[in-house]
């Protein structure tokens, strides 16, 4: 572990290797799990907004979801998007191939949208968990996310430069930076 800002940062997102084999994985993160992808209260105001736009790019599932449950959830004091019947996000899509994808970045890709998805799917498989003083950082290893570690080796891609936009999205241009320089470093 070391420290960038306010942040204490594993050494995994240096160390490890990922890049997201979505053709082998078809989205699989999407739609398993025990929970809803994270959601940041600043976030929940954009939801809100913005899934009137959403809203027809979605399955019938997930919009009954969304109709039934309330457009997220608060757990645990936590928010977190709204599952199907416990399982998928309610806000996967299927595309012809029958991977997974995210209603709300496809809205995102056709330009309908400014805002690309939350921060905890953009940043995948990166977790940060936020505490009084400060931010922890760390790496998220999934059984699903088998082929993605091995792409990530065969590419030599390491994790935080796989999530480099989210990084930035997340912390800024000088957080990352100074973590770059701490990746040369060691």
């Amino acid at each position: 572990m070391f420290q960038v800002g306010k942040t204490i940062v594993s050494e995994d997102i240096l160390e490890k290797d990922f890049v997201c084999n979505i053709n082998a994985c078809k989205g699989q993160c999407c739609i398993d799990g025990e929970a809803g992808a994270p959601l940041e209260e600043a976030e929940l105001t954009l939801l809100m907004e913005l899934y009137p736009t959403i809203k027809p790019l979605m399955r019938a599932a997930g919009k009954r979801a969304i109709d039934q449950q309330g457009l997220f959830l608060t757990v645990d004091g936590e928010y977190e998007t709204t599952l199907i019947d416990g399982k998928d996000c309610a806000f996967v899509i299927f595309d012809q191939n029958n991977t997974a994808k995210c209603a709300i970045e496809e809205a995102y890709n056709q330009g309908k949208i400014p805002w690309k998805k939350p921060i905890s799917c953009h940043l995948y498989p990166v977790r940060v968990t936020d505490y009084r003083e400060f931010a922890a950082v760390n790496y998220h290893r999934w059984a699903i996310c088998e082929d993605a570690c091995s792409l990530g080796k065969e590419l030599k891609v390491p994790v935080y430069k796989f999530v480099k936009e989210a990084l930035i999205r997340k912390f800024g241009k000088t957080w990352y930076e100074a973590l770059e320089k701490t990746a040369d470093s060691l």
